[in-house]
């Protein structure tokens, strides 16, 4: 199964594609589509949801994941970046892609084994999970984090059907 993780933001939207095999693994494909903070906040988001609509044209993802939005103490920007999540889960939903939710601390037990873990470990992980990888930059390796987590959890909900006969 091919995953595209999505790591949404306004200024940077990181994606990351992975194959999953079972427990097995691999890197495919990575980026991050950038909006220019002087453009109006609608062509910003119009940018995103096309540039993002192409990534998933071309990769042809099975399923994709995006990581919950944290609140933080700036409402405006706290706001701006649901808008952007919005229009990433949209890009997705519009192409039919089961989408799979996560919030930042689960992605980070997922990927590191602990939900405080900080931006450099995450990047360690993702380079050790995925040799050879090569990081567009940290919102690249959050997205690929995000889709690796995706993968586990649809392998423990497989194997949870395929033991319990419920959902198989």
């Amino acid at each position: 199964m091919i995953i595209l993780g999505l790591d949404p933001g306004l200024g940077t939207t990181g994606w990351g594609l992975i194959r999953a095999d079972g427990n097995r693994l691999s890197h495919l494909a990575n980026g991050q589509i950038r909006t220019d903070p002087s453009m109006q906040l609608p062509r910003r988001l119009s940018h995103l949801f096309g540039a993002l609509g192409e990534v998933i044209r071309t990769e042809r993802p099975e399923s994709a994941a995006a990581e919950e939005v944290l609140g933080n103490s700036n409402a405006q920007s706290t706001l701006k970046l649901g808008q952007a999540r919005g229009v990433v889960l949209l890009a997705a939903a519009t192409a039919g892609l089961a989408i799979g939710e996560y919030h930042p601390s689960i992605v980070k037990k997922a990927v590191v084994g602990t939900g405080g873990a900080d931006k450099r470990q995450i990047q360690a992980m993702v380079g050790h999970l995925l040799p050879g990888v090569k990081l567009a930059g940290p919102d690249a390796a959050d997205a690929l984090a995000v889709a690796i987590t995706h993968a586990h959890h649809l392998a423990s909900a497989h194997a949870r059907a395929r033991r319990t006969g419920v959902g198989a």
